[in-house]
C-alpha cells in the first residue's frame, strides 16, 4: 500500500497527506481558518468526523454552518448536550431519538413528570456547563449484540428497539462525551465546546414512533448557532413571525377569516378579496401583453378525464370524489386535463402555437385536517394557473418567457428566489427518453438565460419534470411559489395534435406553470412577509380622510370623491372621536396614506398627509397629493413602512 494518500479539493486541487492522517490534521495543514470552521466532511460523498482517517485516494468536501449538511451536524451535536443535561438533571429520563431539523433540533424523552419552563430554564444552565467543559466527543463502532447490551445495562428500553432497527450490515455507532453515551449514526463535533450559542425554546409532547397507541414522551426543542448574535437574530425572528402570522393580522386588518364549518377553506372579506382581486387583475394584464386566452372550464368533471390523465390513479387521495347516478365525480384539483379538453375542441395548425391558456377558477384539494395552517395550507383555493402547448422548437423561448414573468413578479414585490430543477419521480409515466429530452429542455433553458439552479432528482411531476421557485420572506424562510412543468406524457394521453407546415399531424409539448402559485396561499406569505403593511398599490385601503371636527364633513367628503373619482380606494372617518385617536387607529390598519383636513385645508383645498412609515409630510394641494400617490401606485413602489417590513426589522 502506498504511504500517501491523494486528497482532491472541491476546486479542483490535489495535495498528497501521510496515509492514515486525520481529516482534521490534513485540514489544519490547509488553513487556521479553515480548520477553526470545520465542523465536519464528506468523503467521497459520505458525511465522515473529523477524526475520521484517510487511507486511500479520496475526494474531500470540508464542511462549516455555511454547509446545510453542517448546520445539521452541529444541531445534532446541540441534541446530544441536550440530552447529556437531562440526564445529569434527571437521571430517571429514558432516551429516544434527537434529531437535527432546518433551524433546530429536538430530542424525546420518556420522563416520569412533564417538565416546566422552569426545568428548561436548568437543563440550559446544565447545557452551558457541558459546553465550558469542551468534552471529545469519541465515535465508537459495536457489534449490535454489545450496543444492546450496553443500554440495557443503563435502563435505556428505547435504544435496544432501535438497534434493531438498523438495516442489517450496515455498522452500529455510539457517540460518548464525557459520562454520556448515546447509539447515533453521526458525524457529531469534535467536542461540546464547539456550540458557543443555544436556546430551549418550547416542550411538546409526542408519541413514541409517531402511533398513538404507544406511550407519549416529552419532546424538547431547541436551536443551537455558532454565535450569539446569530443566535438573537434568529429568537427575533421567532418573535417577528409570532407578530406577523397571517392567521393573526388576517382578523385584525378585515382581510380573511376562518371557520369551523368550512376547514381548509377561506371567508374573504372585503378587504381581504381587495388585495386578492389586485393581484388577480395584475396577473391577468401581464398575461394579456404576452398573448395568454383566459378560459373557464367546469369545476366538477367525471373521473374519466382524470382516467386519462393519470390523476385517478396517481392523485385520487388528494381529491374530493362523489358520485351521482352510478357515476364517479370529482371537484377539480387542477386545470390541465380540462385544459386539454379545450385544446382538442378544435383543428390547431402550427401558427396557432403557442397557445398560451389561462384560468383562474376554483380548486379544491382534499389535505388532512390536521395539516391545515391557515392560507398556507387549504383546502379551496385559486392558482393564477396557465399551460401553454407549444412546438418543440418553441420549448425554450416560451421557458425563457415564463421566467421572465417570474422575474417581473418576484421583482416587484420584494421576493428573491432560487430555482430548482425536479427530475422523475419514481412513479414516472411515460418513456424514459421523453423525460431525459424533457430534463435536458429545462436546463438548457436556464443555462441560456445564465440562471444558477440546483437539481432536485425524484421530486418532478409523474407527468414531467418541473421548476421550481423558491422565493426567499422576510425573516429568511423558503416558500416554493412558482412552478414550470414540461410535460411530453398529457398530449399523448389526451391524443393532442397539430397540423405541421409539411400538412402532417405532429405532437404538441405542454408547459404547465403557475406564478403565484395558489392565490390564498400567496396572499398569506405576503401578509406575513409585509408584516401586513402591503404596498400602496395593492393595500385594501390605499387612505383615509380625517376631518378634524363635524364642520369639516362637508369637505373631507369632497376630498373622497374627488380621490374615489381618480380610483383610489379611500375611507371617510366622520366618527365623533379626537383626531389623535383616529390617527393611531389609521396607523394600526396600517392605511399608506392618512389625509388629515381641518380649517386651513378646506380653505386652501388641501390635505395634511401622514405617511406610513414615515414623518408628516405636511400640507399639499389636493391635486398634488393625488399626483404623488397614483405615481407611487402605477411604479408598485414600496413605501418605508412596506421596505422595512421586507427587511425583517421591527416597524
Amino acid at each position: 500500500m502506498s504511504s500517501v494518500v491523494h486528497v482532491t479539493l472541491p476546486d479542483g486541487s490535489v495535495r498528497e497527506y501521510p496515509q492514515g492522517i486525520t481529516i482534521a490534521e490534513a485540514v489544519a495543514q490547509i488553513g487556521r481558518g479553515l480548520a477553526k470552521a470545520a465542523l465536519a466532511a464528506k468523503v467521497d460523498g459520505k458525511l465522515v468526523d473529523l477524526s475520521a482517517r484517510l487511507n486511500q485516494d479520496c475526494h474531500l468536501q470540508v464542511l462549516t454552518f455555511k454547509d446545510e449538511e453542517g448546520r445539521e451536524v452541529f444541531r445534532h451535536t446541540s441534541t446530544h448536550i441536550m440530552a447529556q443535561a437531562v440526564k445529569r438533571l434527571f437521571p430517571e429520563a429514558k432516551l429516544t431519538v434527537g434529531p437535527p431539523l432546518e433551524n433546530s433540533f429536538y430530542y424525546d424523552f420518556d420522563l416520569p413528570r412533564p417538565l416546566t419552563t422552569e426545568d428548561l430554564a436548568a437543563i440550559e444552565a446544565e447545557m452551558a456547563k457541558i459546553v465550558e467543559a469542551d468534552y471529545p466527543i469519541v465515535r465508537q463502532e459495536v457489534s449490535r449484540e454489545e450496543a444492546k447490551a450496553f443500554f440495557a445495562a443503563r435502563g435505556e428500553d428505547y435504544k435496544p428497539l432501535l438497534v434493531d432497527k438498523i438495516p442489517e450490515g450496515e455498522v452500529v455507532s455510539m457517540y460518548t462525551q464525557g459520562e454520556f453515551t448515546d447509539l447515533c449514526v453521526g458525524p457529531h463535533l469534535p467536542s461540546t465546546g464547539r456550540v458557543k450559542a443555544f436556546k430551549l425554546l418550547s416542550v411538546a409532547g409526542a408519541y413514541w414512533e409517531g402511533k398513538q397507541e404507544n406511550k407519549q414522551l416529552q419532546r424538547v426543542y431547541g436551536t443551537s448557532f455558532e454565535s450569539k448574535k446569530d443566535l438573537e437574530q434568529y429568537l427575533f425572528q421567532l418573535e417577528e413571525a409570532k407578530r406577523r402570522d397571517h392567521r393573526k393580522l388576517g382578523p385584525e386588518l378585515g382581510l380573511f377569516r376562518f371557520e369551523e364549518i368550512a376547514p381548509g377553506f377561506a371567508y374573504w372579506l372585503d378587504k381581504g378579496y381587495k388585495i386578492y382581486r389586485e393581484l388577480e387583475n395584475w396577473s391577468r394584464s401581464l398575461q394579456a401583453e404576452l398573448g395568454y386566452e383566459e378560459v373557464r372550464c367546469p369545476w366538477i368533471v367525471s373521473s374519466k378525464l382524470y382516467e386519462t390523465s393519470g390523476h385517478w390513479y396517481h392523485y385520487r387521495e388528494n381529491m374530493f370524489t362523489l358520485k351521482s347516478e352510478d357515476q364517479d365525480f370529482a371537484i377539480k384539483p387542477m386545470n390541465c386535463p380540462n385544459h386539454c379538453v379545450v385544446y382538442k375542441s378544435q383543428l390547431r395548425s402550427y401558427r396557432d402555437l403557442p397557445l398560451k391558456m389561462a384560468e383562474y377558477g376554483p380548486l379544491s384539494r382534499y389535505e388532512a385536517s390536521g395539516t391545515l395552517h391557515g392560507l398556507l395550507r387549504v383546502r379551496g383555493m385559486h392558482q393564477d394557473d396557465a399551460h401553454l402547448f407549444v412546438r418543440p422548437d418553441q420549448i425554450e423561448e416560451q421557458i425563457r418567457e415564463v421566467i421572465g414573468l417570474v422575474d417581473t413578479i418576484y421583482g416587484a414585490l420584494g421576493l428573491p428566489y432560487e430555482i430548482k430543477l425536479s427530475t422523475r419521480p419514481e412513479d414516472f409515466m411515460g418513456e424514459i427518453e421523453l423525460w431525459n429530452e424533457a430534463e435536458a429542455a429545462l436546463a438548457r433553458a436556464l443555462e441560456s438565460m445564465g440562471r444558477t439552479y440546483k437539481l432536485n432528482p425524484g421530486d418532478g411531476a409523474f407527468y414531467g419534470p418541473k421548476l421550481d421557485f423558491d422565493v426567499t420572506d422576510a425573516l429568511g424562510r423558503k416558500w416554493q411559489c412558482a412552478t414550470v412543468q414540461l410535460d411530453f406524457q398529457f398530449p399523448i394521453k389526451f391524443d393532442l395534435t397539430y397540423v405541421g407546415e409539411d400538412g402532417k399531424e405532429h405532437r404538441p409539448v405542454m408547459i404547465h406553470r403557475a406564478i403565484m402559485g395558489t392565490l390564498e396561499r400567496f396572499i398569506g406569505i405576503l401578509t406575513e412577509h409585509y408584516a401586513g403593511n402591503f404596498p400602496a398599490w395593492m393595500a385594501p385601503v390605499q387612505a383615509r380622510v380625517l376631518p378634524i371636527t363635524d364642520r369639516h364633513h362637508e369637505y373631507a367628503a369632497q376630498v373622497v370623491a374627488t380621490l374615489k373619482a381618480a380610483g383610489l380606494r379611500v375611507e371617510n372617518d366622520t366618527r365623533n372621536e379626537k383626531i389623535g385617536y383616529k390617527i393611531r387607529e389609521a396607523e394600526m390598519q396600517k392605511i399608506p396614506y392618512i389625509l388629515v383636513v381641518g380649517d386651513k385645508e378646506a380653505e386652501a383645498g388641501a390635505v395634511a398627509v401622514r405617511r406610513r412609515g414615515m414623518k408628516d409630510l405636511g400640507a399639499m394641494p389636493l391635486p398634488d397629493f393625488l399626483k404623488l400617490a397614483q405615481d407611487e401606485i402605477a411604479s408598485k413602489a414600496m413605501d418605508e413602512a412596506c421596505r422595512k417590513a421586507v427587511s425583517g426589522t421591527k416597524e
